[in-house]
């Protein structure tokens, strides 16, 4: 561990050691490629739900991408009250996909960010307590929303391997699912290869040669890429200004509620790693952050923004703990969100394609909230309850979309989302058996 001083600022921790220019783009690019995958993949489902076109996909990318290295550069950088001046890549949340899927059939893309918006400052204004109430959101609660989250998506994958659009003509066709299996197939292969790098870039090279073997084969078209400018600034409000709705934004505030125990997880989780302290002080800067980030992405057209976990185990297998490499990472994020040609590629590439790796990728997900789940005390039949009772509740809607099609157009919203319905079952159950023990078997 460092020990230098600083006359002015005292001794110089962990987290503030400088590596030169070099060292911070190599390490920082190093982030951004491990992150690529799952940054870009959240505008591409919510931008098809959406019914958006390659171009305004590309965009859609483009603006995440621009939203995330500036969220990031305020985590590692920091103003007064703002950034927890840790290493964490900041980027669009996984936790809303399923629920912003809902939002957009209602009240298209103009609903979604509107939501994002109210419930963000919401999250902004709960802050302060918040860190007292992280009890009620152990990692019962947070492994039943993670594993659910991955569970959610998988649907997703399997329409993308099948060709992504179900109105196509060869939707569902043996090419497009032998592509999907080939791509998936080149993921496993890369993953096992003796070559640690390689193998933690498995999902973005196999999306790589698995849009080079489509091209091959006639599968893909690249032709719009070269439609529109190769440089642009971020649009504020291309996609039109938002629409705000009530059950909508309680939609999206459960999944403010998730995205603000993932942060703290990942805030306690990378302070461990680089053996800095992390009071509540600290833990309230990168909230703030977090939210702050959330709320005006949508202004350039992009989602909430929370701390990427797989980064985090990065700085673990890496032992690089200085946040000016992430903070460099998150300027290459900037830089790539101002090429709109880059979103452009991402958007071409084939769904097959992206429903191969996508299969990894969220499958990761759920495996992330199993693992969460594993350390959690089944003692008694408690806790095995909440679990079971959260994840069947949340699964309904991912197997029956039409379950709460009957229902009032707010109920629908809330509950046709599987994250939203197993978070709300397992703060409750876990509530009800954990807080209020009064009638428990086991009393």
């Amino acid at each position: 561990m460092q020990t230098a001083t600083n006359a002015e600022a005292g001794p110089v921790r962990p987290e503030d050691e400088r590596l030169g220019l070099a060292a911070n783009l190599a390490y920082g690019m190093q982030h951004i490629l491990t992150m690529y995958g799952g940054i870009v993949a959240v505008p591409l489902i919510v931008g098809q739900a959406a019914g958006l076109s390659p171009a305004d996909i590309g965009l859609l990318i483009t603006a995440s991408l621009f939203a995330g290295g500036v969220a990031t550069i305020l985590q590692t950088i920091g103003l007064p009250f703002f950034g927890c001046q840790l290493p964490l890549v900041q980027g669009v949340s996984f936790a809303g996909v399923a629920t912003m899927i809902a939002i957009s059939g209602n009240g298209g893309i103009q609903a979604i960010f509107g939501a994002v918006i109210v419930s963000s400052l919401l999250g902004l204004l709960i802050t302060p307590i918040f860190s007292r109430i992280t009890r009620f959101f152990p990692p019962l609660v947070a492994g039943i929303v993670i594993t659910t989250i991955g569970l959610t998506l998988m649907p997703v994958a399997g329409s993308w391997a099948m060709g992504g659009d179900r109105n196509a003509a060869d939707y569902g066709s043996p090419a497009n699912i032998l592509l999907a299996g080939l791509t998936l197939a080149i993921v496993l292969l890369l993953s096992k290869v003796g070559n640690a790098a390689i193998s933690r870039l498995s999902i973005l090279l196999a999306l790589v040669i698995g849009t080079a073997i489509a091209y091959a084969t006639g599968m893909t078209d690249f032709s719009q890429v070269r439609q529109g400018p190769v440089f642009a600034l971020p649009q504020i409000f291309h996609f039109g200004y938002p629409t705000f709705g009530v059950a909508a934004t309680i939609s999206m505030f459960i999944v403010i509620l998730v995205t603000l125990v993932e942060t703290s997880a990942d805030i306690f989780a990378v302070g461990e790693i680089v053996e800095t302290k992390v009071d509540g002080r600290r833990l309230g800067d990168g909230l703030r952050a977090d939210m702050l980030s959330s709320m005006l992405a949508p202004v350039v057209g992009s989602f909430t923004q929370s701390a990427f976990a797989q980064n985090v185990g990065l700085v673990a297998v890496t032992g690089v703990k200085s946040r000016y490499v992430v903070a460099t990472g998150g300027l290459i994020l900037v830089a790539l969100g101002l090429f709109p040609v880059m979103g452009r590629i991402v958007a071409a590439i084939p769904s097959p394609v992206l429903g191969g790796a996508g299969i990894v990728l969220f499958g990761t997900v759920a495996a992330s909230g199993i693992r969460t789940l594993s350390k959690v005390d089944y003692a008694n039949n408690m806790n095995l309850i909440i679990v079971a009772t959260s994840i069947g509740f949340g699964t309904i809607p991912i197997v029956l979309p039409a379950f709460y099609h009957q229902f009032p157009a707010w109920v629908e919203t809330i509950f046709h989302s599987g994250i939203s319905s197993s978070a709300l079952m397992a703060i409750t159950l876990n509530l009800l058996f954990n807080h209020f023990t009064a009638g428990n078997s086991d009393q």
